[in-house]
């Protein structure tokens, strides 16, 4: 049959104001397949993702720099995903005020905190996310999202700066959800489960059954697998979610997503479905742009699944806790490796995964919680992007070592340059980078 070109926001509408959106398919692209019927260029995605308290740095740093590096302790649980790993140590970050885990967020923007009152203190300027939203984000339907996994954030700190990952500001801090059901509402849009309502939590795909009818007589074969396969996919997604709900001791309060039982979170759950939700969003084009605050900073979060019982953070502080604190980041690096697998595990319509079009930028609050150091501050970059960055990752180290002129807002820089190439600076200050790092570019990094 011929071919007939789709716009790329597509969605299939039913009834109930039902709205599913739809993957790239072929239909959407040009004639040689490299880029939308419109030739503008393949879309490329940015995250970041937080957690809090550090790692031990003997334990986390590789061995060996370069291609080809050995995994640390706390980075074996990457192995499945290390070809798209690049792992930066031995950076500054040049916060000029400390106050105790707030100076690790510079890591994030390239500004010093603002209105600073003893552990209060709001973000500097703009989130490297946020920055990247603005020169992307009108692209599509959402600039960005936000998402929470541990709800348990410090109860010592106030301000914005250490409650929320994203700031398009000092005073726009972009707060993250917590709750799987309404991310999926502020996504798409359509689903917004009452839990006693069973029909409203298993009827969107019946909604929009006509509409996907109308739709498969306008496109060919290959798209028409591509698109049971993506139904398929939100289907089991929709089951997951509705039925991710914890168990409750009251039964008849209406079931919910991250509710503690018995003072325990769900985090692998939560993490699980909120993965399978960016995964998704990214994949039809809902959003480009995300940041995921898995636990705060100085956050009591308690790694219940595997056995601890007291809060990650207070374990950073106890000397002889050391090796709980060792299974704590071996636990956070095992979850931000099930969110790449998903990544990966997910086709483009180029035959590419999200890791190859997607740059995720992951680092901590300080170098190491039982000192609150913010020198040699680790960042791990998943994903190239498109190729802006280096692919298979290596492991950079910066040098003279372990002391460094090194600067953690030349990886922003980086960064921001993927999506904007004329960027010349990012941050302000002390923190502020003009020279991207240029060691860790690929082949279609420009600047």
């Amino acid at each position: 049959m011929s071919r007939r070109p789709l716009a790329r926001r597509t969605f299939l509408r039913g009834a109930a104001q039902a709205v599913v959106a739809l993957p790239l398919l072929e239909a959407m692209l040009n004639d040689h397949g490299t880029a939308l019927a419109d030739d503008t260029p393949l879309p490329t995605r940015f995250m970041t993702w937080f957690f809090g308290n550090g790692v031990l740095l003997p334990r986390f740093e590789p061995v060996a720099t370069g291609p080809n590096y050995p995994l640390s302790e706390q980075l074996a649980p990457l192995a499945d995903v290390r070809e798209y790993v690049t792992v930066l140590t031995g950076l500054q970050n040049r916060c000029e005020q400390i106050i105790t885990h707030h100076e690790g967020m510079t890591a994030f923007n390239g500004y010093t905190m603002v209105e600073i009152d003893g552990l209060f203190s709001k973000a500097g300027g703009p989130t490297i996310d946020q920055q990247v939203a603005a020169v992307i984000g009108d692209s599509t339907p959402i600039a960005s999202v936000h998402l929470g996994i541990s709800k348990h954030v410090s109860i010592m700190d106030s301000g914005t700066t250490m409650f929320a990952l994203s700031h398009k500001g000092p005073n726009e801090p972009q707060y993250p959800r917590f709750d799987p059901q309404e991310v999926w509402a502020e996504l798409f849009g359509a689903f917004v489960p009452r839990p006693d309502d069973r029909a409203l939590r298993t009827s969107i795909l019946d909604a929009v059954r006509d509409d996907v009818a109308r739709l498969r007589r306008r496109i060919g074969k290959h798209d028409n697998q591509r698109l049971d396969a993506h139904l398929d996919g939100v289907a089991a997604l929709e089951k997951k979610i509705t039925a991710a709900a914890p168990l409750c001791s009251l039964p008849a309060m209406p079931g919910q997503a991250n509710v503690d039982v018995d003072g325990v979170e769900p985090i692998t759950a939560v993490n699980d479905a909120m993965s399978d939700l960016l995964v998704y969003a990214f994949a039809c084009d809902i959003t480009r742009v995300a940041s995921c605050l898995f636990i705060g900073g100085a956050a009591e979060t308690v790694f219940a699944e595997i056995g601890q019982t007291a809060g990650h953070h207070f374990h950073t502080h106890d000397a002889g806790a050391q090796d709980l604190v060792h299974e704590g980041v071996v636990y956070i690096m095992e979850r931000f490796a099930d969110l790449l697998r998903k990544f990966k595990a997910w086709q483009d319509i180029d035959g590419k995964n999200l890791l190859d079009s997607s740059i995720i930028y992951c680092s901590s609050d300080c170098s190491e919680g039982i000192s609150h150091s913010i020198a040699r501050q680790p960042i791990l970059l998943a994903g190239h992007g498109r190729e802006q960055l280096v692919h298979p990752g290596i492991h950079y180290q910066v040098t003279p070592y372990p002391f460094s002129d090194g600067n953690t807002s030349d990886v922003l820089l980086t960064c921001l340059r993927a999506f904007e190439p004329a960027a010349e600076s990012v941050g302000a200050g002390a923190p502020m980078s003009t020279t991207p790092l240029r060691e860790i570019a690929g082949k279609a990094f420009q600047g």
